[in-house]
């Protein structure tokens, strides 16, 4: 079983209160989008009280186009990958981990685009072991950073003398489109921001002895036919989001019986979770998450207060909410760790403290 060893994130440039962007997006909006007022209480109702930006406010107030910001995304995903990175490594329990002992970089974004890949990219700034092997995924969206989670456990399971790095970078501030006047775009504006995280996981025989969460299994779920759910539309002028109000529902109704497949697969029931890590998409997908499993907020705090404290960044924050899970010392017992994403899809990670 793999363990996964330390956390380590990265510190965006701008924090701006949500009050701030809220009177930011009506200014740009203002005489252009109808049912202004009441597309715009989102911001209020999302229980988000700052954001985190990688430009001011005033930068996506004037234009750009694809090509400009998908710079603007490279030159921030190789900066502040770089200090998650290097923030993780030297988080390790045992004591800093050097760059060279990482055998596998997985690269995990959804919001750019790159080739060299980004990781790629890294490996001339930091030094990395040029054998390193390289994995970039891009598609998965929110649950990008628990699907990276289960594929760097699933490389360590192969190679249990090895270590591997998972970056979760994204920047969906950049992705902003000032004229589409649709209700995704509205509500994808009041909870989406930038962040960048990254976990270092290790096999068997690579793991110091010390407390850290074991990887136990993995479990992706798709809903056929759902294409339309989450995701991006991709024209000319980049990417714009698709973002169904049938969210909340759909984790009501078909999320619980996907996690309690995975549990009894690995002789568990919901009962038997004393942590939950949980991707926070937004209040009303938070709520969704306690009505379906009967958790209490006590149960979701950790994944309200990084919403709150950052919004939504996508594939990053999941571990967002895993640091702060893990800032406390935690009793022995299991935790899940789930996100969900484009397709639609739930990304489930099974963790185990041990005493």
């Amino acid at each position: 079983m793999p363990t996964l060893l330390s956390i380590g994130t990265a510190k965006m440039p701008y924090i701006v209160s949500q009050d701030e962007v809220k009177r930011h997006v009506a200014g740009l909006f203002a005489g252009r989008l109808a049912r202004a007022e009441r597309l715009l209480q989102a911001f209020d109702n999302g229980g988000i009280g700052t954001r985190t930006f990688v430009k001011p406010l005033v930068w996506y107030s004037e234009p750009h186009g694809f090509g400009e910001k998908n710079e603007v995304y490279i030159d921030s995903a190789v900066r502040y990958s770089g200090e998650a990175a290097n923030n993780c490594l030297h988080n390790a329990p045992a004591g800093p981990v050097p760059h060279e002992a990482v055998d596998a970089l997985f690269y995990i974004s959804t919001t750019g685009l790159s080739t060299p890949s980004i990781e790629a990219r890294l490996m001339n700034v930091l030094p990395f072991s040029p054998s390193a092997v390289r994995v970039p995924v891009w598609g998965l969206g929110c649950a990008g950073g628990a699907a990276g989670l289960a594929r760097a456990a699933d490389y360590c399971r192969a190679f249990p003398k090895a270590k591997a790095l998972v970056i979760a970078a994204e920047f969906c501030s950049l992705t902003f489109q000032a004229h589409d006047l649709s209700k995704s775009n509205v509500i994808g504006t009041s909870l989406f921001s930038d962040g960048v995280a990254c976990v270092l996981v290790a096999g068997d025989e690579a793991a110091p002895n010390s407390g850290a969460p074991r990887i136990i299994a993995a479990r992706s779920a798709l809903m056929p036919r759902s294409e339309d759910v989450m995701g991006w539309d991709i024209r000319d002028e980049g990417l714009f989001v698709v973002f169904s109000k049938d969210i909340p529902s759909i984790v009501r109704a078909w999320l619980r019986p996907q996690v309690e497949s995975f549990l009894q697969e690995n002789g568990l029931s919901l009962r038997d979770l004393r942590y939950f890590i949980a991707h926070p998409g937004g209040k009303k997908v938070m709520e969704a998450y306690e009505e379906a499993f009967g958790f209490d907020m006590e149960q979701t705090k950790a994944s309200r207060e990084v919403l709150a404290r950052y919004g939504n960044m996508s594939s990053a924050t999941v571990y967002f909410v895993l640091e702060e899970v893990m800032r406390q010392p935690l009793a022995p017992g299991y935790g899940l760790l789930v996100a969900l994403g484009p397709g639609f899809s739930a990304e489930m990670v099974l963790l185990k403290w041990e005493g």
